[in-house]
């Protein structure tokens, strides 16, 4: 088997490590035991890591003292056009003033605004 994995044969080698010697079976147990044991660490370091980062808001400012913000508006009102924040980053919110591409930029993320237009006849 040693002469079969590239650089087996030089663990199995004697005096490589005075005192240290690991045979080829040895290492058919040692090297499935150390995968499984370095896999199993690794998920549940990424487990407990996402069960203890707080979830984050996505509204930070915006009717905090209400349960749920909802808006309402009629299509007589509307106009022609209406574009919507939808990254909740807006100082006019409901409405859109763009801070979705400051926010696009600091995450990485690519909200964008909702428009509604009137079709032409």
């Amino acid at each position: 088997m040693a002469s079969q994995v590239p650089g087996l044969s030089a663990l199995i080698k004697p005096g490589l490590i005075p005192g240290f010697k690991v045979s080829k079976d040895q290492l058919t147990t040692i090297i499935p035991v150390a995968a499984a044991a370095a896999l199993s660490t690794y998920l549940l370091t990424r487990y407990f890591s996402s069960q203890s980062s707080p979830k984050c808001r996505v509204n930070m400012t915006i009717n905090k003292d209400s349960p749920k913000v909802v808006h309402s508006f009629d299509m007589e009102d509307i106009g022609n056009k209406a574009v919507y924040c939808r990254c909740w980053r807006s100082k006019k919110f409901p409405y859109c003033d763009g801070a979705h591409t400051k926010h696009n930029e600091e995450t990485a993320d690519n909200v964008g605004p909702l428009i509604i237009k009137k079709k032409n006849p």
